[in-house]
């Protein structure tokens, strides 16, 4: 079903963005249009994966895909979906139905990823255009195919196709971007250096890539669209895809022959940029040129997240859709708040990746500004509604950071009468500090929409400039008190690498984060000590050196930000960091410092060596603002014996335990709904359980797969 739902009145200028489109021999409702995005539930989560999928459908999206889907046993990637054979279609019927439940067309993202994987699950040998190591470390090599493999990669393709269209999709996807599949493989001149037909020019390379696309309309096109997904622009010199250049000649050459065009910079590591590297809209002088060349419908992305944005690449015919991934993650319910004219209420991403973190570590999807992503169908947790108070608590939130906000927003929403007092003037606590440092500042987001919703909320009182004791807190009325107080960093450097206090402390000035972006920043000669290996060293980095001072950062990790991997930007501050620094001591740690300066250690060989130093920042860890929270504690029992009332005191967010500013807001929000913050004796969520399937037949010939128990004719 794909109804049409009108434009309210009073957004009428928006009306562009809600007309329907036709996609080959379906159509889409409106131009808003999710694009494949990993998510780490996959198929070890599908009932998971399947409601969040939903979730954005019934928040408004025209189009909702899948993540990658492996299309044979030779892609073998460890955190993606799968349609080897037949019995791996209930899975993906299940996101197809809670997809079309909303009145959404459903894509599907089929993929072979050649020598982007290793295969160590299914020990299959990778192969690609040539020999070559395959990606990573893993000591694995992909052989070369020769033809009767690519014979094989398109009848793979096709019988996915045509169990994609039996599992209910409406648009199934041929991917070549991102440096990742087979298709780009071929057409890459840095893989590919074959002699035969399917190498040297261009024309060859593309080969593959249009016998896919030949291949699958003649399987599913009668009924499903066929989109290709391509990465016009690699931001890789003369040897990669450029709009400008293979690119570009790619598009004119396949121009009408796919149904659609899913654009975007690759690899992902350049298409997905963070907020601290790129800006909204980043990615449109590299795919506005396809419009002009093709005359199907095109899909971008570029982390929009402003209807006047996303209006003018509509209205200016530089795209047919408006692609979005981090953005629908942050908000399902984008578009709908579109139609309504509801702006305000619009949860913009913030640009963090940590929801791409979430993939990277296979674990559920989570998000910074939206703390049910990944938790609707496991804690039945939804974006926009939340079940009405079930008793009369009055509750006092100690601390208007990321997880008091939160928790005040949520629990007045819900009907509790709420106290969310704060002692600076300013709220947001350190969404705010945060966002004050070099690149951050999209971060500001996370206090800016939750002070914007609760003024809207009646049932919230809000005291900023208002320091509360225990005395005071106790004496509000409130039988209920969180203390999200937040957290402080260490100046004793105690971390993962030391567990007693540095030597030599009072040697040199020593300053934490929390002092620098205070404004107390030191000039001369800086020596970093970064241990807790996010984001914060890198950026005290950048900004020690923007106002002058000489950094020198060490980290006994190999790579500074080392978890920044996961986010996938850990590359550009490396290289950030090498420019902007007198020096990068890599693998080292910080011994001891002296009045000459600062001792370091090689983490494997313990050389040591002097770095001059004027002033140590120390970047190790983090200790909980719990002392409020520990004097209600004491004195809770006399006064509720003294009173008769039950009160109750918990800790929230960082000041439960320091972590993200997504792990606060989750906290935030998980005590809104439960009033509490315990561990249970069991999970309080739904868990899934691979099935056995002990007696499963073993295909023993080429083509042969497992039929399902029902009868399905056209699966070949």
């Amino acid at each position: 079903m794909n109804t049409l739902i009108p434009i309210e009145p009073h957004v009428s200028r928006y009306a562009p963005l809600f007309e329907p489109l036709r996609i080959g021999p379906v159509v889409a409702k409106n131009r808003f249009y999710q694009v494949p995005h990993c998510n780490g539930m996959n198929r070890m989560h599908p009932s998971a994966m399947a409601r969040m999928r939903g979730v954005k459908a019934e928040g408004g999206w025209g189009v909702v895909c899948t993540e990658q889907c492996d299309i044979h046993y030779s892609s073998c990637h460890p955190r993606e979906l799968r349609l080897w054979d037949a019995r791996d279609i209930p899975i993906l019927a299940k996101a197809a139905d809670q997809i079309h439940k909303y009145g959404a067309l459903a894509g599907v993202e089929l993929a072979h990823n050649g020598f982007h994987v290793t295969n160590l699950e299914t020990r299959a040998i990778p192969f690609a255009p040539s020999l070559t190591p395959t990606r990573g470390t893993a000591p694995v090599t992909a052989r070369e195919m020769g033809k009767s493999d690519i014979r094989d990669v398109r009848r793979w393709h096709r019988k996915a196709a045509l169990n994609a269209r039996l599992a209910g999709f409406d648009i199934i996807y041929i991917y070549a971007g991102h440096d990742m599949t087979l298709p780009v493989h071929f057409l890459s001149r840095r893989h590919n250096r074959r002699t035969d037909e399917y190498g040297g020019s261009l024309e060859n390379r593309v080969r593959l890539l249009r016998e896919l696309i030949l291949d699958t309309k003649d399987a599913v096109g009668d009924s499903c669209a066929v989109s290709l997904r391509f990465s016009v622009d690699e931001l890789a010199g003369p040897f990669g895809l450029s709009c400008e250049g293979e690119g570009r000649d790619v598009v004119e050459m396949l121009a009408d022959l796919p149904d659609l065009w899913d654009v975007n910079l690759g690899p992902f590591s350049n298409d997905g940029q963070t907020s601290r590297f790129s800006d909204e809209g980043f990615q449109d002088r590299y795919v506005s040129f396809v419009k002009q060349v093709t005359g199907k419908p095109v899909v971008g992305v570029g982390r929009y997240t402003s209807p006047d944005h996303m209006l003018s690449l509509i209205s200016t015919g530089k795209l047919d859709f408006i692609g979005a991934a981090r953005p629908s993650i942050a908000d399902p319910f984008l578009p709908e708040k579109i139609r309504t004219g509801a702006f305000d209420d619009i949860r913009e991403c913030i640009g963090c990746n940590i929801c791409v973190a979430s993939d990277k570590l296979s674990v559920p999807l989570r998000c910074t500004q939206n703390a049910s992503m990944g938790e609707e169908w496991r804690r039945d947790w939804h974006p926009e509604v939340i079940l009405p108070k079930d008793s009369e608590h009055k509750v006092l939130v100690v601390g208007a950071g990321p997880a008091g906000l939160e928790a005040a927003l949520w629990l007045g929403r819900r009907g509790y009468e709420t106290i969310l007092a704060e002692k600076s003037r300013n709220l947001g606590g350190r969404a705010l500090t945060e966002a004050s440092l070099p690149g951050l500042h999209a971060w500001r987001r996370v206090a800016d929409w939750r002070l914007g919703q609760l003024r809207k909320n009646p049932n919230v009182l809000v005291l900023p400039d208002n320091p509360i004791s225990a005395s005071t807190a106790l004496e509000t009325g409130c039988d209920l008190i969180a203390i999200a107080t937040g957290a402080h960093w260490r100046v004793d450097g105690l971390g993962r690498s030391h567990s007693t206090p540095i030597d030599g402390l009072g040697r040199l000035p020593v300053f934490t984060p929390d002092e620098v972006m205070a404004g107390r920043v030191p000039g001369g000669r800086v020596v970093i000590f970064d241990d807790d290996h996010n984001y914060m060293g890198g950026v005290i980095g950048e900004l020690i050196v923007a106002q002058g001072g000489i950094v020198d950062f060490v980290t006994p990790e190999s790579l500074v930000s080392a978890f920044t991997l996961n986010t996938g930007e850990q590359p550009r501050i490396q290289k950030r960091l090498i420019e902007l620094c007198g020096s990068v001591h890599v693998s080292h740690r910080l011994d001891h410092i002296s009045s000459d300066g600062v001792v370091i250690s090689c983490v494997f060989t313990e050389r040591k060596r002097t770095l001059p130093a004027d002033a140590v920042v120390l970047v190790t860890s983090q200790m909980p603002n719990d002392d409020l929270y520990r004097e209600i504690e004491a004195q809770l029992p006399a006064r509720n014996e003294m009173d008769g009332v039950k009160r109750r005191v918990v800790r929230i967010g960082d000041c439960y335990a320091p972590g993200t500013i997504a792990a606060a807001v989750f906290s935030g929000h998980l005590f809104a709904r439960t009033l509490d913050n315990r561990l249970y004796d069991g999970p309080p969520f739904r868990r899934e359980s691979v099935a056995l399937d002990w007696d499963q037949q073993i295909a023993t010939a080429p083509g042969q797969w497992e039929r399902p128990t029902r009868e399905i004719s056209d699966v070949t």
